[in-house]
């Protein structure tokens, strides 16, 4: 049983890096911490609690997780640093080692993290002499080591910061792609069941929510542990009242079922956007790389999503100079992009991840080659956002306002996910408009800018 009393009246700071499943995740540990009267620190207010919440896709995203970490514990050197997500899942002797650090915890433990927080608040501190702070003296690991072994599911449906909810449908991955050491962290694939997600969606609705974001690890893949399937969790939540929106994070090309597609295309209350990984455009690569499709597959996904939802928009995700991607290869690979009607690219350099098949692979692709191709990959989903925005100028969309930083303008997407502006008269507050939904029409400017008018 956790004693809350020792969460009265601590203040808390958050920092989370990666995907917005860890968003979602660090959000709810928050409101949970909230419930118990802590509340999120001002700036330059000094923390009880620090949480960083952790990525591990990159080289690049682990050292910027350890630069995080010390930059927390310089910041609040009180504070009880706890480290959580796939970093400190996978490398928690790593963590261990920055000094500052009281509590690592791993994927299988994420539910108890509360109860390791208030048994470290209650625990004996040692003090330092210089400047009499106090810091614990032992850092406490609580993370499952092997894969097989992470089965806990722990539920999210969170605002954070934005009018928009992340809802938790489902963890894990069983696909284990050679370049990718997720599965190593988050375990196998799991899910709630669907009952439980449309009650966390009504709770939302409640809230005053009206745009719900499914996140997970590989979501197409939900219904393994309930015997369920992802087509009967989108027919539940489209009949949620309240919900005016639902946007699917991110969905696997061989598990975007022409069902699906059909489905969302006449649905109440789905976006026409979708966000699809390719990895590569090249069959070649996508064999090495262990995906369970090829370029034929997802160019008829891609086509069918248009015909059936002219103005949808398409995120990609596309990996650039994996082992064994050769000049050629790469050729491919933008060839491929560049003749589907995508609306954005997330591109991402290749990076080495310890313990993954792809390291048997011998051609490797030297860094000034992967910025290289990084860079015309770039310029080409530039060119694919401003086509796809032109096509909307002085058309008239619904957009969901979320925030305004000043008071002047109100930021919010359009259904198809165009990023929008709107500048108020003056003497106006902008955010009256946030959490509203209402038509406007649409201003190109160009460069991915995009204002509007009521």
């Amino acid at each position: 049983m956790i004693d809350s009393s020792v969460f009265q009246g601590k203040k808390a700071a958050y920092f989370t890096l990666g995907c917005k499943l860890n968003f979602s995740e660090t959000s709810t540990v928050a409101r949970m911490l909230e419930e118990r009267g802590v509340s999120t620190v001002t700036e330059k207010e000094q923390a009880d609690i620090c949480l960083i919440n952790t990525c591990t896709v990159t080289e690049t995203a682990n050292s910027k997780c350890r630069q995080q970490i010390r930059k927390m514990v310089r910041e609040h050197p009180k504070a009880v640093v706890i480290v959580m997500g796939c970093y400190a899942q996978l490398s928690p002797q790593e963590v261990a080692g920055i000094e500052g650090v009281d509590l690592i915890v791993g994927s299988n433990e994420k539910g108890e993290i509360l109860q390791f927080l208030a048994d470290r608040l209650m625990a004996p501190v040692s003090a330092q002499e210089s400047g009499g702070e106090a810091k614990t003296a032992v850092v406490e690991t609580h993370v499952t080591q092997r894969v097989k072994d992470i089965r806990s599911f722990v539920p999210s449906c969170s605002r954070g910061e934005r009018t928009r909810y992340w809802l938790k449908v489902q963890d894990g991955c069983d696909y284990f792609c050679t370049y990718c050491a997720i599965p190593f962290a988050r375990g196998n694939s799991r899910n709630p069941t669907i009952a439980s997600l449309v009650a966390q969606a009504r709770q939302a609705a409640e809230e005053g929510g009206h745009e719900i974001v499914l996140t997970g690890v590989n979501i197409g893949d939900f219904g393994k542990s309930t015997d369920e399937s992802f087509l009967d969790l989108v027919k539940a939540l489209d009949e949620v009242e309240g919900i005016k929106r639902y946007r699917i994070s991110s969905l696997e090309p061989d598990l975007l079922s022409d069902e699906l597609i059909e489905y969302c295309a006449h649905s109440r209350a789905f976006m026409p956007h979708f966000h699809i990984p390719l990895q590569s455009g090249s069959d070649t690569v996508l064999m090495l790389m262990h995906r369970h499709y090829d370029t034929s597959l997802f160019r008829d996904k891609i086509l069918h999503i248009k015909s059936a939802m002219p103005d949808a928009f398409i995120g990609v995700d596309v990996m650039v100079g994996c082992r064994g991607e050769t000049a050629e290869c790469f050729d491919e690979t933008y060839k491929f992009l560049d003749s589907l009607p995508v609306s954005q690219l997330h591109v991402f350099p290749y990076s080495e991840r310890p313990g993954t098949a792809a390291l048997k692979i011998p051609l490797k692709v030297a860094d000034k080659e992967k910025k290289e191709r990084s860079n015309l990959l770039l310029k080409l989903s530039d060119r694919k956002t401003e086509e796809f925005y032109a096509l909307y100028n002085n058309k008239v969309r619904e957009v969901l306002f979320e925030s305004s930083s000043d008071g002047r303008v109100v930021h919010g997407f359009t259904d198809n996910y165009i990023r929008v502006g709107l500048r108020v008269a003056d003497g106006e507050d902008a955010s009256i408009l946030e959490n509203q939904i209402m038509p406007v029409r649409l201003k190109h400017l160009g460069k991915d800018k995009m204002i509007c008018y009521q």
